[in-house]
């Protein structure tokens, strides 16, 4: 298995209890670590349809998935297309379903990915690199006002406007292309007083809005949750890991509108979050919460 750690790994398998001949879904393969596990606990009659927007985590997947794979079916596909995924394999509804909104390791530490500032590289941010416009197309031709309201409704930053300002300016002497670029353009704009108070890089939530809307991370969560109740067997169960605000409020919502609807079960009354020991083995494990429903039979 290449090197990622999957979140919450065992509090997936209790709640979505994969047995059987479940059909199961990973709407975000990755490098495969929660559908290996998924499998092993569910047996040699379960099958996996795995999706990925990053076509190169779809063949590592399988190929870290070794004899499992022979249990899936894998697609280079955004989860909202997951539909016609469904109706291509002539599978009406699905017994499983796990969402991880996170990136993995291998694609947040590749500087040519640009979803870092952590090291210097393109300021691309796709994940799926065959289509879309860049962060950089983004940063570069977005007006001021349309880029302040990005970074704040997206990124939650609260001084959207001085960031926004001085991206415009800055960008006037040459095109913004790289991720150490726009860090140090987003640092400086923050005033000294509050860029030392801050307990994390200014440069966290610019960089977070960006990475949401080059991916519509945002759109795409919501046509995962408007689907569910079509696409779940009665009995199935949906459990979603998110990592910031935005994304939890989306599920948590969601999930309380089809209950209060008598379509699903809370699975989770509370979000399950990250043990002091796996936060300890994985830091990125900090801000994952993980929410589940049933559906009613």
């Amino acid at each position: 298995m290449d090197s990622h750690a999957p979140v919450l790994l065992d509090e997936v398998l209790t709640l979505l209890n994969p047995a059987g001949d479940d059909w199961i879904v990973d709407c975000t393969l990755g490098l495969g670590g929660h559908s290996q596990a998924m499998l092993e606990a569910a047996g040699a009659d379960a099958h996996l349809i795995g999706l990925d927007t990053d076509e190169a985590n779809v063949l590592r997947a399988k190929d870290n998935l070794g004899p499992l794979a022979k249990q899936g079916r894998f697609f280079h596909a955004n989860f909202s297309s997951l539909p016609d995924v469904l109706e291509a394999i002539d599978r009406p509804a699905v017994d499983v379903i796990l969402a991880d909104l996170g990136f993995c390791s291998n694609q947040m530490d590749t500087p040519e990915r640009g979803l870092s500032f952590q090291a210097d590289g393109p300021l691309d941010m796709r994940l799926d690199t065959s289509e879309g416009p860049t962060a950089a197309d983004i940063v570069n031709t977005t007006d001021e006002t349309d880029l302040a309201n990005l970074i704040y409704e997206f990124g939650e930053e609260r001084l959207s406007r001085r960031i926004a300002r001085r991206i415009v300016e800055a960008r006037a002497d040459g095109a913004i292309e790289t991720t150490a670029a726009l860090a140090e353009i987003v640092r400086k704009a923050y005033p000294p007083a509050v860029r030392h108070k801050s307990r994390i890089d200014p440069a966290t939530r610019t960089f977070q809005a960006l990475r949401i809307a080059v991916n519509d991370e945002l759109g795409v969560l919501d046509e995962l949750l408007a689907m569910l109740p079509e696409i779940l067997a009665p009995g199935g169960r949906c459990g979603i890991i998110s990592f910031h605000s935005l994304e939890d409020r989306r599920v948590k919502h969601r999930f309380r509108d089809l209950r209060e609807t008598h379509q699903v079960e809370l699975l989770t009354k509370k979000p399950i979050i990250a043990t002091p020991e796996e936060i300890e083995r994985n830091p990125r494990s900090r801000s994952a919460k993980l929410r589940g429903i049933q559906k009613r039979d």
